[in-house]
């Protein structure tokens, strides 16, 4: 309405189909062989018994096809009611033949007055209704050139044998890529869901289940009546886990992996905090260095390029919102007394961020496993952050040696919006 107020044309919804070309193709088709049609009327005008009653078809074709060109130039314009008018045009033409033309030319295998603007109305059928309908309407076709004819000559079985096979193939590719783009709009459509899903899931991985894994924990150290209150929590977390990892596993099954330390803690990869990433305001690029910066301290050590690394600010602000999880990581699985270093590369066409431990490392099949048991930190929080940007986070971990994250992120590329949360695996 406001756009309506201003002057302004409210922008249009395209919606491109794959029969849009066939139709485009039959519209074409109709118009050049009509025009074939007529010349080839002409030509042979004085051969015909009666060539007014040919001259006034051939006049009375031109204006129907002349009036209902846009007919066929979409599924939507093209009715069923017209497909059967539009065909007995044609079938009217064939039969009329016998009338306007002599019984020499017929025997000798003459083209009808309509020729090969037949097909055109044939074809019609196919592109509407599928294989079934062209079937149908070539077979009528086929009875009424056989009535013109008179006999079964090979050269009208062949016409009639090309016109129902080309019209039965058509409207069988027709059908099957009616079923492939319905196919590939549910896929689309899947994926969609699917990335907001995983959005979610990951904004209430680094909010709402560190909050209740804090309450369990504390609960659990306080005692008394909020020990009851952090139970609560904790089967809250449990539960929501679940949900977010889409059913992966059913909360039984959950409760029965997810150990719990005596510190009422959800288990070795519960995230320690939860601080909030956001995009910088304005739209011009974002140090990365700016971000991350925060970060050093005594168990961290930051290394950076003396040039800034620019990134779009929310493309920096999910990368630093990976990091973040990165390093709850290590606090929460190596230990507070664990060492983290922070290396930020800028390469041609891409931004590398390595963030490095020296702590015990990471068990082998441990991620597979954190992610099946609903614990989606890596999967969701740094991974599928990385994956939105077109990027990649990659492990590197030895027992004993500590683990080695690189997250890559593309420069140019940005998620929708630019305020995320962050969390740990």
């Amino acid at each position: 309405m406001a756009a309506r107020r201003h002057g302004k044309r409210p922008p249009k919804v395209l919606r491109m189909s794959v029969e849009l070309p066939l139709w485009r193709a039959l519209t074409g088709y109709r118009i050049l062989t009509l025009v074939y049609t007529l010349c080839l009327v002409a030509l042979s005008y004085r051969q015909y018994a009666h060539p007014l009653g040919a001259a006034a078809y051939m006049g009375a074709l031109t204006v129907w096809t002349a009036l209902t060109w846009q007919r066929t130039t979409s599924a939507e314009r093209c009715t069923r009611h017209f497909l059967i008018a539009d065909l007995g045009f044609a079938i009217g033409g064939i039969l009329l033949t016998l009338v306007v033309d002599t019984h020499a030319r017929i025997m000798g295998g003459g083209p009808t007055l309509p020729s090969i603007w037949t097909a055109g109305a044939v074809l019609g059928f196919a592109i509407k209704g599928g294989w079934r309908w062209a079937a149908v309407a070539s077979s009528v076709v086929a009875v009424a050139n056989l009535v013109e004819r008179q006999e079964l000559a090979r050269d009208t079985i062949h016409n009639v044998v090309l016109v129902w096979v080309a019209s039965v193939g058509l409207g069988y590719v027709v059908e099957v890529a009616r079923s492939s783009e319905r196919t590939l709009a549910r896929a689309l459509q899947i994926e969609a869901a699917t990335r907001e899903r995983e959005r979610l899931a990951r904004d209430i991985h680094d909010s709402v289940l560190q909050v209740l894994a804090m309450v369990q924990r504390r609960g659990a150290e306080i005692g008394g009546e909020a020990s009851e209150l952090g139970r609560m929590a904790g089967e809250q977390e449990v539960a929501l886990r679940t949900l977010v990892a889409g059913g992966l596993v059913s909360p039984p099954a959950l409760r029965a992996t997810v150990p719990h330390r005596a510190d009422g803690g959800a288990g070795e990869w519960a995230a320690a905090s939860a601080v909030a990433v956001t995009a910088p305001p304005g739209d011009g690029p974002c140090d990365v260095r700016a971000l991350l910066a925060p970060y050093a301290g005594a168990g961290v050590t930051f290394s950076e390029p003396g040039a800034p690394v620019a990134l779009p600010p929310a493309a920096a602000a999910e990368l630093a919102a990976a990091v973040s999880a990165a390093l709850d990581n290590v606090r929460v699985h190596a230990g507070a007394k664990a060492h983290a270093w922070i290396l930020v590369e800028d390469e041609p066409h891409a931004v590398i961020v390595t963030v490095r431990d020296d702590g015990p490392g990471i068990p082998e099949g441990r991620l597979a496993d954190a992610e099946r048991e609903g614990r989606l930190g890596v999967a969701l929080s740094i991974r599928g952050r990385l994956r939105e940007l077109g990027g990649s986070a990659e492990w590197i971990s030895v027992p004993g040696q500590g683990t080695e994250v690189e997250l890559t992120v593309p420069k140019g590329g940005a998620p929708e919006g630019g305020k995320r949360g962050k969390g740990g695996a």
